[in-house]
């Protein structure tokens, strides 16, 4: 199944999904291509696959992309081939922002859509200027593009409330499980144990 985690910057949903990753088997991360230069705790081909803009508009020419947007001034987007590859090792957690999670709404249909929510505004307003990874302009800019894009909370399956990274990741962590449970997502292993009773009457 995959699982799309989203949210406006600074909700802390890499750092959920970091954890969940750890906490959990059989799930994958799908990672994403950008063109915005790599942080000093980031690593090529597990946090992103940085290329250039010339780069990323092949993908994008090529139709290789199921969702990309322009996100602050930078390219973002997930290669089918990585969704295709992954997908096939197990559970799927796609971490990406709010408009290309509509883009993979209207193109995956069985996927679980969840939207992380910071605790408040100060809260957010605090991660994201405790960071330190922008000026006072960026910072500005990604408040006020947090402002429209809380709106689009109600068009998704899941909403958690990020306060406390432990709680927000177990929740998450029982999403994944209870939809493991779902008759749709486990019919192969529900086949085997009816045909168990079958072979012995």
């Amino acid at each position: 199944m995959i699982f799309v985690i989203t949210g406006t910057s600074g909700c802390g949903k890499t750092s959920l999904v970091r954890l969940v990753l750890g906490n959990l088997k059989d799930v994958q991360f799908a990672v994403s291509h950008t063109t915005r230069e790599m942080r000093s705790s980031e690593e090529e081909g597990r946090d992103y696959y940085f290329v250039s803009d010339s780069e990323f508009k092949q993908i994008i020419k090529e139709e290789k992309f199921v969702e990309w947007a322009t996100v602050h001034g930078n390219y973002y987007g997930t290669s089918r081939r990585e969704i295709e590859k992954k997908g096939a090792l197990g559970d799927l957690l796609l971490d990406i922002d709010v408009q290309g999670a509509h883009q993979v709404k209207s193109r995956i249909k069985k996927a679980v859509f969840i939207f992380i929510l910071p605790p408040s505004f100060q809260e957010l307003q605090r991660r994201i200027k405790g960071r330190g990874q922008d000026d006072a302009g960026s910072i500005q800019t990604r408040l006020d593009v947090a402002c429209k894009e809380i709106r689009a909370y109600p068009g998704f399956d899941y909403i958690i409330i990020n306060d406390q990274l432990d709680k927000a990741a177990k929740e998450l962590e029982s999403i994944i499980i209870s939809t493991r449970c779902k008759l749709e997502s486990c019919k192969k292993e529900i086949a085997a144990v009816i045909r168990s009773f079958s072979e012995d009457e």
